[in-house]
């Protein structure tokens, strides 16, 4: 017969002894993930969508303020798709548009740096893997592209750490045919990533500088 217990396991970081301390935002670099229009509205529309987008115009702000590298990183889905980024809806979010000088890299496969010149473009701004360069996350979905371009990273040397209200996904029907809501999805995933890929900050203004 098996018992539940409210206690948490130990995450495999501990168990393997990862670092689990934020990195300082001026000794990082961020990847804006996926903040295109397609999840403002819609069949992509996230829940809290705008609030996500609103901390990471301000996780942005603080980047540029700091002079850290910068990359946009947006899935292209095809023409007549929600991910069209020759159209609007498929476009980056204006409130967080690339500058000049900031890269843009496009994708296909939720992990960004999977077929991708993401790990390329880091090298080109001086952000290698060698020696576990911090990069932190932040972007839409948090259980798809966000998660498993944390786990990318990780895979290839980084460190990376998401800020989760600068993260939002949607609601999604699990295989026992019940509504998972998107904020267990979120925590779910966030939790996935905490137990070994990197680490999470719960806002913006908890990433120290």
């Amino acid at each position: 017969m098996s018992t539940h217990t409210n206690t948490a396991s130990t995450t495999l970081r501990d168990v393997v002894g990862l670092d689990n301390h934020p990195p300082r935002l001026s000794e990082s670099a961020l990847i804006m993930i996926d903040f295109q229009n397609t999840y403002r509205t819609g069949v992509m529309a996230l829940d809290g969508a705008e609030a996500a987008l609103a901390a990471g115009a301000r996780l942005l702000e603080r980047a540029r303020a700091a002079g850290i590298p910068v990359v946009h990183v947006i899935n292209d889905g095809g023409p007549d798709t929600p991910y069209d980024i020759r159209a609007h809806i498929g476009a980056v979010c204006d409130e967080v548009a690339p500058v000049a000088g900031e890269p843009v890299v496009v994708k296909q496969f939720p992990d960004s740096f999977h077929a991708t010149e993401l790990e390329k473009t880091l090298g080109d701004l001086g952000v290698a893997p060698a020696g576990g360069r911090d990069l932190v996350l932040a972007g839409f979905m948090t259980h798809m592209c966000v998660n498993y371009t944390a786990q990318g990273a990780f895979k290839l040397g980084y460190r990376p750490t998401i800020v989760a209200e600068a993260t939002a996904t949607r609601a999604l029907t699990a295989p026992d045919g019940t509504v998972l809501p998107a904020a267990a999805l979120q925590a779910a995933a966030l939790t996935t990533v905490t137990d070994l890929f990197g680490t999470v900050v719960p806002t913006v203004d908890a990433l120290p500088a």
